[in-house]
């Protein structure tokens, strides 16, 4: 697919480092290398501070709102009485390299999916460079150690078959949320964004575009009730019907679409790319393939009737 203005690959070193020094200059106080362990409450219960260990020393801070960014499974959430654990169908378990020395298309983002390959998920190549690109996979969290084979394993299979020359020089893992953004995203004197919310894609499982929004409204919200002097989880829950509203409408529709794709096999996948292998790149989008596909392979229409009840075009 080529469309212009798609988006964009991000370096998330100097991302995250700008929007550190944008903060710093806005006049936060940035403490780096510091762990959460713990929150503080008030008599009335309500989160007024965190507690965290910094340089070997536990410190406290107050603060009138808290807002817990603090990744998958949030601790901070957790620890003001927010449920934020995940079922493990709702997470994808992912490892990534970064591969220099490969022979990539550097304008253009790879994917590859395939039960063999990423099983529940997809590899992914997004270049870096001319010859360099973050390579790496996500498979269900249900299917993660069946048959003895990790994500990392999937991944090292697909590095020795596609870049047996390249030179791995950096590695990360983790988990990513695929599911449901949590149904309780504020407690009193707390709210939760990103990923701690679990606000990334349910289909590409990508997190940053929902993090920013989920931290956009809830700073907005927090700004206006500290204002009217009111942190209450009833108060802030105007965060919850922002995101509802703007964004969680949609999320449980490719929740939905996102159920039924997984129904597809890998033949599937085949015959609807060996069709739009005919067709112009810049033509390429969702509606196109959808009909496109149909026109030439008209038996079709009936594996994919649950994708038009789910809402796809």
């Amino acid at each position: 697919m080529d469309v212009p203005n798609a988006g964009y690959v991000l370096e998330r070193k100097v991302f995250d480092r700008v929007l550190t020094e944008m903060a710093a200059n806005a006049g936060a106080d940035i403490i780096v290398k510091a762990r959460a362990t713990g929150v503080k409450k008030d008599d009335n219960g309500y989160v007024n501070g965190i507690v965290f260990r910094y340089s070997a020393r536990d410190y406290t801070v107050k603060a009138k709102v808290v807002i817990a960014a603090d990744g998958i499974e949030s601790q901070v959430g957790r620890w003001a009485g927010i449920d934020t654990t995940h079922d493990l169908r709702d997470i994808d378990v992912c490892a990534q390299y970064l591969i220099s020395k490969i022979d990539i298309e550097p304008e253009y983002c790879d994917f590859y999916v395939g039960r063999e390959i990423a099983p529940r998920g997809y590899i992914w190549v997004f270049p870096k460079g001319a010859d360099i690109a973050n390579v790496g996979v996500g498979i269900g969290g249900t299917i993660s150690g069946k048959g003895g084979k990790l994500a990392i394993d999937y991944l090292n299979e697909f590095v020795k078959r596609k870049f047996p020359q390249g030179k791995i020089i950096g590695q990360v893992v983790g988990a990513v949320p695929v599911g449901d953004s949590l149904p309780k995203l504020v407690g009193n004197g707390i709210l939760i964004v990103g990923d701690a919310a679990h606000h990334s894609d349910p289909i590409s499982g990508g997190g940053i575009a929902n993090a920013m929004y989920s931290g956009m409204f809830a700073a907005d919200t927090a700004v206006d009730c500290l204002k009217k002097g009111d942190v209450s989880a009833k108060a802030l829950s105007i965060y919850e019907g922002r995101w509802d509203r703007e964004i969680g409408k949609h999320f449980k529709r490719i929740c939905r679409i996102r159920d039924e794709a997984l129904k597809f096999s890998d033949e599937m996948f085949d015959r609807c790319a060996a069709v739009l292998n005919r067709m112009p790149a810049e033509k390429v989008n969702m509606p196109t393939i959808f009909k496109t596909v149909l026109k030439h392979q008209p038996r079709l229409l009936l594996e994919l009737r649950h994708l038009i009840l789910a809402g796809w075009v």
